[in-house]
């Protein structure tokens, strides 16, 4: 499994995984043109290393906007993560935002509502 690295453009956020840490970090604005073609990869390997490593994962989220597509995208990593936990897999989110965008921050908190793992939501200043 190789990790990835992928820059960010002007409507996709840059995205990095590490596995030997367990940590993803996406950071940027989300609205890309083909959005399976965009987010697969990442689903891939978050199934991946969901079903090969024993350490826990976590999402380190840096997120200005998402389109709907995008957001679809963002719940069913969400779903996979809150299957794993439930399985007793460690994992967790950490979302920090523009405390101007309100909007990013409601939508986190509209997530968070659906999962049972750690989910902290912070304002990034």
């Amino acid at each position: 499994m190789n990790d990835l690295h992928l820059p960010q453009t002007p409507n996709t956020p840059a995205v990095t995984t590490d596995l030997a840490t367990g940590v993803v970090t996406m950071a940027g604005d989300s609205y890309p043109e083909n959005p399976f073609e965009f987010f697969q990869p990442l689903i891939d390997w978050i199934d991946g290393f969901l079903h090969r490593q024993s350490g826990p994962l976590s999402l380190v989220l840096d997120l200005v906007y998402l389109n709907t597509s995008s957001i679809r995208a963002m719940m069913d990593i969400f779903d996979r993560m809150e299957e794993a936990h439930r399985a007793g897999a460690k994992v967790s989110v950490r979302w920090s935002y523009d405390p101007e965008n309100e909007r990013v921050g409601e939508l986190a908190e509209e997530f968070r509502e659906d999962c049972t793992f750690p989910f902290l939501i912070e304002p990034r200043f």
